[in-house]
């Protein structure tokens, strides 16, 4: 009965989006272009709209969220005229294998780094100067660069912006206050499934900065034309801008600041005070060609206080033009004694230590923010008026068990005796019985422990429980904690302007 009846369903639907493509063939030339590319509005009949409701509906009564998904995947909503515009140039392509390559390829090569495939492109997984362990131990110390260009970067703007983010994130983006970021997820309707996570930064009154994986890139693209194509007509208008071009590098340590204000010295910008932004913040910085370099272009500069390393840190995105010079600057302005670069290798085993989670390894498409235990992302205004995708998951999700709440599953932190736990190794509880799998582990450089994160039943996850982990076949003994593993040291207001 229910293949019968999904079969009506597609079959009905199939008809409808026929019709729709047919009438608009004609309207083609209506279309307003920017750019690359541009989405203009659909219109569809009452039978669309009844057919919406009715599958809503029937998803509600039967809950068949992975089949109604691609259904709603397939059906258009009404929605305003969106434009997508695509400023970005081709990615240059490497020699070797057709990865593509960041800004900052040919520099790589020139400091000794070791170049891996990551995500689709030649990125370095450590340098000739320092091993992965070593390069770990100085961003902790002292301070490192890393590319993180490979990155996608957007622009999202227009009057319809701030709604836009609301439907697809959990995040209160009206009421984020200008040059603040926030740490949010893109979600999935109605299961509240993380397509990936993001740092969302408003820049103005209408202008919004996100930042999402490069590992994502595709199925990411695809989400935002969809999801601005499906959105309400009332929104408002909405100008998406990916900046394929624009170069995005990391600097981490608590010696960050220090090595970025000498580098903005050279760069010409005075009375900046770095000690007045705090962790969660930016600042759009105007620079100059430092002593009258003729190939120098003048240009703006977003620096962020965010990082992915649980250290004092900055983001900086970098106007294509400037992306090697500036840093070059940054690395001769910090010094070879306390600013090095660093590769993929530190970066993962830095953020393990800080909790934070790898999309992929530790989300993916069918996990929750409440299950990945990030319900903070989900913000308080946001838990009355839902109206994000998944609200009707994840607030269930949110409410207490004696209120028909709570999840199966949850995120937790290992601490494992004897050899390290990589990823997919299982979890064992009393009796031996399977009772989660680890999704990212390694030892940790900092603690000299091996450390690892992973999802266990519900009930399992508090800090203090034993458990078991199969390395290699022989059973470790495990211990659940808290995360993260190794305190952070942001640089926040609240904390007396000291990190903590």
């Amino acid at each position: 009965m229910e293949l019968q009846w999904l079969k009506g369903k597609c079959a009905k639907l199939s008809s409808i989006a026929k019709q729709i493509v047919r009438s608009r063939r004609s309207s083609f030339s209506n279309y307003s272009i920017r750019t690359q590319s541009v989405i203009s509005p659909y219109r569809y009949s009452k039978d669309a709209q009844a057919t919406r409701r009715s599958i809503e509906q029937d998803f509600r009564a039967h809950k068949k969220s992975p089949t109604i998904l691609a259904l709603d995947q397939f059906h258009q909503r009404r929605h305003a005229s969106s434009t997508i515009a695509n400023t970005s140039e081709s990615n240059p392509t490497a020699p070797d294998g057709g990865l593509s390559q960041t800004a900052l390829y040919e520099l790589h090569l020139e400091k000794g780094g070791k170049m891996v495939p990551f995500a689709g492109y030649s990125m370095p997984v450590q340098y000739s100067d320092l091993s992965v362990g070593e390069s770990h131990k100085w961003t902790r110390e002292k301070a490192s660069l890393f590319d993180v260009g490979h990155m996608v970067q957007h622009i999202i703007s227009g009057s319809g912006a701030a709604a836009f983010l609301e439907m697809i994130t959990p995040t209160s983006t009206a009421s984020l206050q200008q040059n603040h970021s926030t740490l949010s997820c893109l979600l999935h309707p109605f299961t509240g499934g993380i397509v990936d996570d993001t740092v969302i930064t408003r820049l103005g009154p209408t202008t919004f900065y996100l930042v999402t994986n490069a590992a994502c890139r595709k199925k990411d693209l695809a989400y935002f034309e969809e999801q601005l194509q499906g959105r309400d007509i009332n929104m408002g208008d909405v100008v998406w801008v990916v900046r394929d071009d624009w170069g995005l590098v990391a600097i981490q340590g608590p010696l960050s600041a220090d090595a970025v204000e000498s580098a903005l010295q050279k760069l010409g910008v005075e009375g900046i005070d770095l000690n007045s932004l705090y962790f969660g913040q930016s600042m759009p910085i105007n620079i100059k060609s430092p002593e009258a370099d003729p190939d120098f272009v003048d240009g703006t500069i977003l620096i962020s206080r965010v990082g992915y390393t649980g250290e004092d840190g900055f983001e900086i995105s970098i106007p294509p033009p400037l992306t090697v010079k500036v840093t070059k600057i940054l690395l001769e302005a910090g010094g070879m004694e306390r600013l090095r670069m660093a590769g993929l290798g530190a970066r993962d085993s830095l953020r393990l230590e800080a909790g934070m989670c790898l999309y992929g390894h530790d989300l993916d498409d069918n996990t929750t923010p409440v299950e990945a235990d990030l319900r903070w992302v989900v913000q308080k205004d946001r838990r009355v008026a839902g109206g994000f995708h998944g609200h009707e998951t994840i607030l269930r999700q949110l409410k207490p068990a004696k209120e028909g709440g709570g999840v199966e599953r949850r995120r937790i932190g290992l601490i494992i005796e004897g050899a390290p736990a990589r990823e997919g190794a299982e979890i064992i509880g009393l009796g031996d019985a399977i009772v989660g799998r680890v999704t990212s582990g390694c030892p940790s450089p900092t603690l000299g422990r091996n450390i690892a994160m992973g999802y266990v039943k519900n009930g399992l996850h508090k800090s203090g429980n034993q458990l078991g982990v199969l390395v290699r076949g022989k059973r470790r003994k495990a211990s659940v904690v808290k995360m993260p593993f190794v305190a952070s040291r942001y640089w926040k207001q609240a904390a007396g302007m000291s990190p903590g």
